[in-house]
């Protein structure tokens, strides 16, 4: 009898687990500065998510190192389902093989809920750059090897990754500026302090139609519906592909109850009208999906980038 009760226990247990939880306030961390693209996405999605979830989320802003000091931070984190990650490319996937000193393994370390959106970059200049298209830039480079220089949101980032690539594909030397985000990127380029940046599309479009920067190409495969003017880079250097995304974790180990609660309330809130409008529009494409899913694309984003990682010989500045 005792063996049976035992069993029942067990077998009850995930369902009151997934009915207590949560009990109080979810930390969300964003491993990046505020005002990124990082930032914006999970304010984006995070209060509808607190309102399926009927607790507070908090989101906490712990930036450095190209979104590993957060990344790091989280994977040693309770698995209670209390401490989230927006995990990005880099933190999540690049730092695999870029490196090796970094205090946590993506695999081992954590469990993902669902991926929240992919977003396209634009390869940008300041307007002291005599360059109106790809081809114009790879001349200049091509003139002065090492002169130019180009700013990212930090070493493993999708902003570093795409400019190795171009670097790579288009035989050019551009030195690599690393920042502690995107908004400090921004503002780098902005003011001349650099001269080109790769900027996630949720940040740089109002500064395009500014005039104070140039747009000469977006980095995704297929040009984008919010900059359908513009080309791709690939389609001066074919093979080139350089998209970020943006997705939800928790701890290794955090009960399955809790995963499953959280990729529903997390895909509710990503299909919903108002966030999925609002992504859109700054050019976020909301995607969604499985824990399965997601942990299967971790891992194809992980072989991708090391290779990428290998070929342009990248290294931590």
């Amino acid at each position: 009898m005792k063996k049976i009760i035992a069993l029942l226990l067990i077998t009850a247990a995930p369902g009151v687990l997934a009915q207590a939880y949560p009990v109080k306030p979810v930390r969300l961390v964003v491993p990046f500065p505020p005002g990124g693209p990082t930032d914006i996405v999970t304010r984006l999605i995070a209060p509808k998510m607190a309102a399926g979830l009927g607790q507070q989320i908090v989101i906490e802003n712990r930036g450095g190192n190209g979104g590993q000091v957060g990344t790091e931070q989280v994977s040693k984190a309770a698995p209670d389902g209390y401490t989230l990650i927006m995990g990005t490319i880099g933190g999540i996937a690049v730092s695999m093989s870029l490196n090796p000193r970094r205090g946590y393994d993506t695999l081992r370390d954590f469990a993902p809920i669902t991926q929240a959106v992919s977003v396209t970059s634009v390869v940008v200049v300041h307007p002291s750059v005599p360059a109106k298209n790809i081809a114009d830039l790879l001349r200049i480079a091509k003139a002065a090897p090492g002169k130019l220089n180009y700013a990212s949101s930090g070493n493993g980032t999708v902003t570093h990754l795409a400019g190795e690539q171009l670097k790579l594909l288009g035989k050019v030397n551009i030195t690599h500026v690393p920042y502690k985000g995107g908004a400090p990127a921004l503002t780098a380029l902005r003011s001349g302090e650099v001269d080109m940046s790769y900027e996630n599309s949720l940040i740089i479009t109002p500064h395009i139609k500014s005039g104070r920067v140039r747009a000469l190409a977006v980095t995704s495969a297929k040009r984008s519906k919010l900059f359908p003017e513009l080309p791709t880079v690939a389609e001066t250097l074919p093979g080139y592909s350089a998209s970020g995304w943006y997705g939800l974790l928790a701890p290794a180990a955090t009960p399955q109850p809790i995963i499953t609660r959280l990729n529903t309330e997390a895909v509710k809130a990503l299909q919903s009208p108002d966030v999925a409008g609002k992504l859109s529009s700054q050019g976020a494409e909301p995607a969604g999906g499985s824990p399965a899913e997601f942990t299967a694309f971790i891992r194809s984003e992980i072989s991708k980038w090391a290779g990428v990682v290998k070929a342009a010989n990248m290294r931590v500045d």
